[in-house]
Parts: structure tokens; C-alpha cells; sequence
């Protein structure tokens, strides 16, 4: 059996991710903070459609939250075998001087602690060390971690450039434990947040698409997608790797 977890997946890039993964036959649960009614309506989706799906509320950034959201997981759809850890905050939009310090300080807990603390609760699983029989997890980056969000999320750059950097220790210090650890950066995406900034902000929008070679930000299930194929046997010899999903925008 299957079974995925989704971090911070009520809605965006995360509920797409569900809703394909149970299409494919995983047994899938949608992971939230506050948004219950969303979360309970991509299991709904996903359970209309003949699938297995369960919603959780955990806050990623502390530990007894996400030890409970795995031991739910054990006991409703089986030990995981696949976790994305797509949890993240942007914080607020502003140069350095100007950062609320409580602010950043969430931006790092949820974006980088969360990732840390639900890979070790789905390592603990699927590590052949404590007889699992391997994974995959999936970080979800951004290409902020690039080009570095000067003037607008500088912090938020920075976590995600942590968590780049965070998988390939991670890869390696996991491959003989038949998980893999990759990460996907996507860019702009139409997520409904960005549908919404974009609306009140047009001027954001028009400065990104000047800098994406194929000339659009990238739509909901072509990121979903690309997570898709980590997840997938057929990246089954793809391991510590990042891969750009941003219309070009910082790509090598």
C-alpha cells in the first residue's frame, strides 16, 4: 500500500498533489494548520472519486503535533512511504531593515523546522534501520531560493535556500536506506493566493513574466506534476537532486 502525506495541502500546489497521487491509487492525507473546511473539501473530492483520503490538522513546526499526525496516519492508512513537505509561510512583504523579527522567525519554523521534523517522523518509517522498506520524500522549494527575493521576501528566500541545501545531506545520509530525497523549486505559480495577489498587484505579475523565458507563470497541476514524477518509479534513480520547474526563470 501507498500512503502519502501532504504538507499544507488544503488548497494550491498541495491539494493537486493529493487529488492526482489518489487517482494513481495512494492513499492520501491532506495535512492543514487552520484551514479545516478546505482540507476536509479536497478529501471529499478525493473520496467522491473512489479514493482514500483523510485530513489532519497539524502545525509542522512542532514536533508533539506532527508525532500525532503519523501515529493517525499508522492508524487510519498504514505507515507512510511517500511525504511532501510543502508546508511554507511567506511572511510580510518587505526590504531587510524593515522584517518583523517574530514574523522571520515563523518563516523558519514552518519552511525549514517542518521540513526537518516531518522527514524524521517519515524516516523513523521507511528507513530499512528500523524495518521499513524504503520512500521518497519531496520538499517543495521555490526559485526565490535563486534570485533571492531582494526588496520584497528576502527571509523567505533564504529558508528556501536552507532547504536546498537541507536535501542533499539529507539524500545521501538516507540512500542506503532506500529513501530518496529530492526537491522541486518551482516559480510563479497560479495558486489561489497568487490569483489574488496578482489581482490587487498586476504590476507583480507583469515584472515576473519579463523574466520567465516561456513568457507565463506556471499553472497548478504542471507543478503538481513534476512532484508527481519524484514521487514516481520512473525517478527512481534520481536522488539529492533539485529540479527547476520555472518556465526557465533561474535555470541554469
Amino acid at each position: 500500500m501507498s500512503v502519502l502525506i501532504v504538507t499544507g495541502s488544503s488548497r494550491g500546489i498541495g491539494a493537486e498533489v493529493c487529488r492526482i497521487a489518489a487517482k494513481r491509487g495512494w492513499s492520501v492525507c491532506v495535512n492543514y494548520s487552520h484551514s479545516k473546511e478546505e482540507a476536509q473539501g479536497v478529501v471529499d473530492q478525493i473520496r467522491d472519486a473512489g479514493g482514500k483520503s483523510i485530513a489532519v490538522k497539524a502545525d509542522v513546526s512542532i514536533d508533539g503535533e506532527v508525532r500525532k499526525m503519523f501515529e493517525t496516519v499508522d492508524q487510519q492508512l498504514g505507515s507512510v512511504t511517500a511525504l511532501v513537505n510543502n508546508a511554507g509561510v511567506n511572511g510580510l512583504v518587505s526590504r531587510l531593515e524593515d522584517i518583523d523579527s517574530e514574523v522571520t522567525s515563523r518563516v523558519f519554523a514552518v519552511n525549514i523546522l517542518g521540513s526537518f521534523l516531518c522527514a524524521r517522523h517519515a524516516i523513523k518509517r521507511m528507513a530499512k534501520r528500523y524495518g521499513g522498506s524504503g520512500g521518497v520524500i519531496v520538499n517543495i522549494s521555490s526559485a526565490a531560493a535563486k534570485h533571492g527575493g531582494a526588496g520584497s521576501y528576502i527571509d523567505y528566500a533564504a529558508s528556501k535556500g536552507a532547504l536546498d541545501t537541507f536535501i542533499v545531506g539529507l539524500a545521501k545520509e538516507q540512500a542506503k536506506e532506500g529513501i530518496r530525497v529530492n526537491t522541486l523549486r518551482p516559480g510563479a505559480t497560479m495558486t489561489e493566493l497568487s490569483m489574488d495577489w496578482a489581482r490587487s498587484n498586476p504590476e507583480w505579475l507583469d515584472g515576473v513574466i519579463e523574466q520567465v523565458p516561456l513568457g507565463r507563470p506556471a499553472e497548478v497541476p504542471e507543478i503538481a506534476n513534476a512532484v508527481m514524477w519524484l514521487l514516481s518509479d520512473e525517478s527512481s534513480y534520481v536522488t539529492g537532486a533539485i529540479l527547476d520547474a520555472c518556465g526557465g526563470w533561474v535555470s541554469p
